[in-house]
């Protein structure tokens, strides 16, 4: 049976102000039953205090199309560049389990 469906072009429209971007180094994630809420934070050292820079809502559904689709582009990426590695201080000592906090896990290191 042959698809007779037309794929469904979508124009999209960058503005210069979307263009610019956020810089983000710290994300905080919580979900409803309906909804997953993802902040992201720029953090600077020393700063007792930071700002959301952006909030993104979206369904589980397109949070797992997402995560899916960073995956594969992650991949891509460490084929091409090489494995991405968590960076460790000089002193190993410095945390209290020697490594770096990841500020995309609570209470998680890297």
């Amino acid at each position: 049976m042959e698809n007779n469906k037309k794929q469904q072009e979508i124009k999209v429209e960058l503005t210069p102000e979307a263009a610019k971007g956020n810089y983000c180094n710290l994300a905080m994630i919580a979900h409803s039953g309906s909804e997953f809420f993802m902040d992201f934070i720029t953090v600077a050292p020393n700063m007792p205090q930071a700002r959301v820079q952006s909030r993104i809502i979206m369904t589980p559904e397109n949070v797992k199309n997402l995560f899916m689709a960073l995956r594969d582009n992650l991949q891509r990426y460490e084929k091409t560049f090489g494995e991405i590695r968590p960076k460790m201080p000089i002193n190993q000592n410095g945390g209290q389990d020697g490594g770096i906090p990841n500020p995309f896990i609570m209470g998680g290191n890297a």
